[in-house]
């Protein structure tokens, strides 16, 4: 395995926008997946970073996402905020309603925002800490192509529909968050540990057959498994309700592989329940997080998951990809 390199999240950003301008997005569209692209790297998730990027400037080329749609915002109802993402990119298309999204919680206390018809969100956390920032409580649900057995099944059914929740501190900033895959683990994971020949532990995957394995590649050739048996693929279901069925934009079963260079647009939607907490408790919210946090830093080791993140200016990147993403912004 070759030696990390440094590199800064800055330079991730501008090399990633370089690159998608190059394949053919707008400069705009380019400036909202590259942010995303470096903080994800800056958050340490280096499978919705960079490891994506070559795949977005291919699927540019192919014309499977559009870099240069404009997304329509609509609000059929005070509580409700839809954008069609028209085949393009999550992050401009979840930009284009966010001032609505917030908006319309403050006015009503919640809002339904649907971000409909996009290419993958890769990190859903990436929007939901954007709502927190702006004081609300914001939890989102995206679905992907079908990778997970139903349990007692062989067949893949739902994508590996990750869930994330971010909760403001009542001061801009965030007093906690998660973004998980109820699948037991994420697929880029077992990818990347087929690819260097490692190992999976037991539980995450079953073969074509629907036999139990640990064997990476087989398990790419087969179906993942739900984290907790019967409990993630309830919380899968949800987001499948939520991301696919709510948003009108395609089931899991009908979501294309994500990576491949060819095939038709991914057609993904994203469900966000957006709450303003003021609006809510006649004022304790703030008082009741302050006491939980309290409660869980009572444990020694205990921490509310995302709490006291600091900010990074650099991060480890593999040098073989930092070089093809180098090469993309002259392709």
């Amino acid at each position: 395995m070759p030696l990390m390199i440094r590199v800064a999240v800055s330079e991730i950003e501008s090399t990633a926008r370089a690159a998608l301008v190059a394949a053919g997005a707008s400069p705009s569209v380019a400036d909202h997946v590259a942010h995303a692209t470096s903080v994800a790297e800056a958050n340490g998730n280096r499978i919705c970073g960079l490891y994506y990027l070559e795949s977005y400037c291919a699927q540019l080329g192919t014309g499977r996402v559009n870099g240069t749609v404009e997304p329509v915002v609509s609000t059929p109802r005070p509580g409700t905020v839809i954008v069609d993402g028209r085949l393009g990119f999550a992050q401009p298309a979840f930009a284009a309603g966010f001032d609505q999204a917030v908006a319309a919680a403050k006015a009503n206390g919640i809002c339904s925002f649907s971000v409909a018809h996009t290419h993958t969100a890769t990190s859903l956390g990436y929007f939901t800490e954007q709502l927190a920032h702006a004081g609300m409580i914001a939890i989102g649900a995206t679905n992907a192509s079908p990778r997970v057995a139903p349990p007692g099944g062989s067949q893949a059914l739902l994508g590996t529909n990750p869930i994330a929740m971010a909760v403001p501190d009542g001061d801009g900033g965030i007093a906690f968050q998660f973004d998980f895959a109820t699948s037991a683990v994420a697929l880029g994971t077992i990818t990347m540990a087929a690819a260097k020949g490692e190992p999976i532990p037991e539980g995450w995957a079953v073969d074509a057959a629907g036999n139990p394995t640990t064997d990476a590649s087989a398990a790419v050739g087969g179906s993942l498994l739900s984290t907790g048996g019967y409990k993630g693929y309830g919380i899968g279901l949800l987001v499948e309700i939520l991301a696919g069925a709510l948003s009108g934009s395609n089931l899991s079963a009908h979501i294309p592989p994500l990576k491949t260079p060819e095939g038709p647009p991914h057609d993904i939607g994203q469900h966000y329940l957006v709450i303003d907490p003021s609006a809510h408790a006649d004022g304790a919210f703030i008082d009741r997080l302050q006491q939980l946090a309290e409660l869980v830093a009572e444990q020694p080791g205990a921490r509310l998951p995302g709490a006291g993140k600091q900010p990074v200016s650099e991060v480890e990147v593999d040098p073989d990809l930092w070089e093809r993403c180098q090469a993309l912004t002259t392709s």
